[in-house]
């Protein structure tokens, strides 16, 4: 912005201030005269004694200043200071007095900034002390000893003129041994606003209160129903405690006037802590350490629902990813802005969600609001149509002498929102001093009053902090924005109205080229490397979320991960945002390698076919479907998988279980043939590592069925060899018994010869005929009375001789 631009362009000073001023002029007349004589030389009966000396060693004494009430006070006000002298040298300063000076007014921005840089130059010009009666003396400051001081004067009594910001001196003077005579020996300078009078036309002042945190959770979960998140550290319950950085954030924010700025990741986060939660490498049965926060995290939450009730709240992209670093090195990298898209897409949702209430997604805010055509472009790709910026790096227009208002439409529908760069930088710093948050404040309000007294048109600024504020910087903003609260010249805006007010014609809309954007910043940002191992990650997702029986269980997770993976807070810190990523990744590579094929040994195949079992092992908590398993045979002349060269089967398998899968293979020739097992999903693309295995064939030849011809012929000769010999003992047995009947039968007739009544009386075979066929006849049976020997044919039973 042109210098121009500080400049209030305002009336000049009533008769009030000339007095004051001509009052200055005498009261230096006396300094200017002793500095043409010797100390020893000056009038004893001198009627105004001569202003002491600026010190030969600069700044010996520190002065702080601690408080400065009522920041910009009104008419009736008593103003309070209160602070610390402190001897910094090597000698006992004595006759020591601390006082008050009213400076001149400044009356450009750019003159605060001058005298914030050199506010403990005792050489800078200081105004006149005001009445020995508003001064605080000490006798002696002992070297490295630090003595309190408070002064209270009425506001009446600092003789303030115009409207505008003064310059307020607390000054020591005193002597020292080699030094007797009255010096200034210490300086602090700050600033006095001074407006007592209601505004015609009041500054809108928008005031965005960022409630944004690092990263703290990983992709891992646990595998039970509720899956148990793993955090990586357990910093954010440091920072939610009470007394925490973000506990400081919500317990100061709900009592301002602002527009809240959220991360919803943070949110989220905190959400995962209501329940138990995980961190690697932590004691499980230190439930301070593992789990223990669930009360912190919901008591934590609450106080936020309660903050933002009936505020406006912005949700950033879930993650608050890097926007220039995206723009910068991610665009060439396919699917980056993807992933931008997904954590807009949910930002919405994950506030209402959470804090029940309606959150706009509609801006975007890139690091430090620096821009250029190409974070442009990407900031407003995924929906948003405001992009928040900075007065340092945006043009303010030229030959104005104001600071235009804030929003500039840049074409295309798009409103830059051009945070004012004063303002939003002077918070930053180490604020846990009580010195360095007092000129904060003040400083603050300076500017914002002499930005007010510019001009009379109607303007809208916004104050855009930084990032992450520490708890002295929260504490520091908050005291601040009260103070402006309170003022004449402000009135407090939320951030869409500033969006939606008209904006400044004159005002620059040229959105700087990419050669402007700070060096500074460009060193900090994500190398294209992150954004290829994200890109990388994604696709492996993309792979392993299709096999799943319940994908929503690894890409949730996964892909709010990758968000965080891209965050703006990982700036400044190369190597923890590499180690993130990595373990994104590398987890994922363990779930997918869950779901694989079990390694197989060489198998022998004796004869023309066969089948080949192949084993698919899911140690995941879950099933796994959509596979297909595919047998190929890199030597199909000599070895076919199902007449083929390759056979498909479609796989599912529960959760901790296996599969094996048979495939039918046939032989063409004997020899060694490699065969290739892999996993693919229903696209078509690899699963997996592949499994190779050898298969050696054996062909059945000649030589083999001769051999078993030959065991074949030998078991049907020795069967009939033992049908024979069977055959020839059943005829020897039928030959003997003949030849036994017919000697009994000889032995019968020479008996019957000597005794014919025996032959009488024994029965002869045709009339007692034996009932068993085999049964011999006994000689000494009694032969029955017979009749006749018939002549008709033998009944049916009978024996007959033949």
């Amino acid at each position: 912005m042109a210098e121009a631009a500080d400049f209030q362009g305002t009336s000049p000073s009533p008769a009030r201030r000339w007095l004051r001023r001509t009052g200055a002029v005498l009261a230096g007349t006396p300094l200017l005269t002793g500095l043409l004589q010797l100390p020893a030389a000056s009038p004893a009966g001198a009627a105004t004694p001569a202003a002491p000396r600026a010190a030969s060693d600069d700044g010996s004494v520190a002065v702080s200043v601690d408080s400065l009430t009522p920041g910009a006070p009104a008419e009736g006000d008593t103003v309070t200071v209160s602070g610390t002298v402190t001897n910094k040298g090597k000698k006992t300063v004595t006759d020591a007095s601390v006082g008050l000076r009213v400076g001149s007014l400044l009356d450009t921005r750019s003159s605060i900034d001058t005298v914030a840089k050199n506010s403990d130059d005792i050489g800078s010009p200081v105004g006149a002390e005001i009445d020995d009666k508003y001064t605080e003396k000490f006798s002696k400051l002992t070297p490295g000893v630090s003595q309190p001081y408070a002064i209270s004067v009425p506001a009446d009594e600092l003789d303030l003129g115009q409207d505008g910001v003064y310059d307020l001196s607390v000054t020591l003077t005193g002597e020292t041994s080699d030094q007797p005579w009255e010096q200034t020996l210490g300086v602090r300078h700050t600033f006095l606003p001074w407006q007592p009078d209601e505004a015609d036309a009041k500054t809108k002042t928008t005031f965005m209160w960022p409630l944004i945190s690092t990263v703290h959770m990983t992709a891992e979960t646990g595998s039970d129903e509720e899956q148990t998140p793993v955090f990586h550290d357990d910093e954010l319950a440091e920072e939610i405690s009470p007394g925490g950085r973000l506990d400081r954030m919500v317990t100061l924010g709900k009592d301002l006037d602002v527009t809240w700025v959220i991360d919803p990741d943070l949110l989220a986060s905190v959400e995962a802590m209501t329940t138990r939660y995980e961190i690697p490498g932590e004691n499980a049965d230190d439930k301070n350490a593992v789990g223990g926060h669930q009360a912190v995290a919901k008591r934590w939450l609450t106080e936020v629902q309660k903050a933002v009730a009936d505020k406006e709240v912005v949700a950033l992209p879930f993650g608050d990813p890097d926007l220039a670093s995206l723009a910068h090195h991610g665009t060439s990298v396919t699917g980056s802005l993807r992933h931008l898209k997904e954590a807009t897409d949910v930002a919405a949702g994950t506030v209402e969600s959470i804090l029940h209430v309606t959150a706009s997604t509609d801006f975007a805010w890139p690091v430090e609001g620096a821009v250029d055509p190409s974070i442009i472009k990407v900031s407003t790709s995924a929906g948003a149509d405001k992009v928040i910026t900075r007065g340092d790096t945006f043009e303010g227009g030229r030959d104005l002498t104001y600071t235009p208002t804030a929003p500039r439409p840049i074409g295309g529908g798009t409103t830059a929102v051009v945070a004012d760069a004063r303002l939003s930088t002077v918070f930053e710093g180490d604020m846990a001093r009580a010195s360095a948050s007092t000129q904060a404040v003040q400083r603050f309000l300076a500017q914002s009053l002499t930005l007010a007294l510019q001009t009379d048109r109607p303007r809208s600024v916004v104050i855009a902090p930084q990032r992450t504020p520490s708890a002295a910087q929260a504490q520091t903003m908050a005291e601040a924005i009260g103070a402006l609260q309170d003022s004449t010249w402000s009135q407090p805006q939320d951030l869409t109205a500033a969006a939606k007010s008209k904006p400044d014609p004159d005002a620059g809309t040229e959105v700087p080229p990419a050669s402007a954007y700070p060096k500074s910043l460009r060193k900090q940002e994500l190398p294209r490397s992150a954004f290829e191992q994200i890109a990388r990650t994604q696709d492996k997702l993309d792979r392993f979320k299709v096999i799943l029986s319940n994908p929503s269980r690894v890409v949730t997770p996964f892909g709010r991960a990758l968000n965080r993976g891209m965050a703006a807070s990982w700036r400044g810190r190369p190597a923890e945002a590499a180690i993130y990523r990595s373990g994104v990744e590398t987890y994922l590579d363990t779930l997918s390698s869950q779901v694989r094929l079990i390694e197989k040994s060489d198998t022998k195949l004796s004869g023309r076919s066969a089948t080949i079992p192949v084993t698919v092992q899911n140690n995941l908590v879950q099933g796994v479907e959509h596979l297909v398993l595919r047998l190929t045979s890199t030597n199909p002349t000599r070895l076919e998988i199902d007449g083929n060269a390759y056979e498909e089967q479609p796989i599912a398998v529960s959760g901790g279980h296996s599969q094996s899968v048979k495939f039918t293979t046939n032989a063409n020739a004997n020899g060694r043939a490699t065969v290739v097992a892999q996993l693919y999903t229903q696209d078509g693309r690899p699963y997996g590592q592949p499994v190779t295995f050898d298969v050696k064939v054996t062909e059945i030849t000649a030589t083999v069925m001769l051999v078993i011809g030959g065991g074949v012929l030998l078991l049907v000769l020795a069967g009939f060899r033992m049908y024979t010999q069977r055959k020839r003992a059943a005829a020897r047995q039928a030959e003997e018994r003949e030849q036994e009947n017919a000697a009994d039968a000889a032995d019968a007739d020479a008996g019957d010869a000597k005794n014919p009544e025996a032959s009488e009386r024994r029965p002869t075979q045709e009339s007692a005929p034996d009932t068993r066929e085999d049964a011999p006849e006994q000689p000494s049976d009694p032969a029955p009375d017979t009749a006749p020997e018939s002549a008709d044919p033998s009944g049916t039973g009978e024996r007959v001789d033949r």
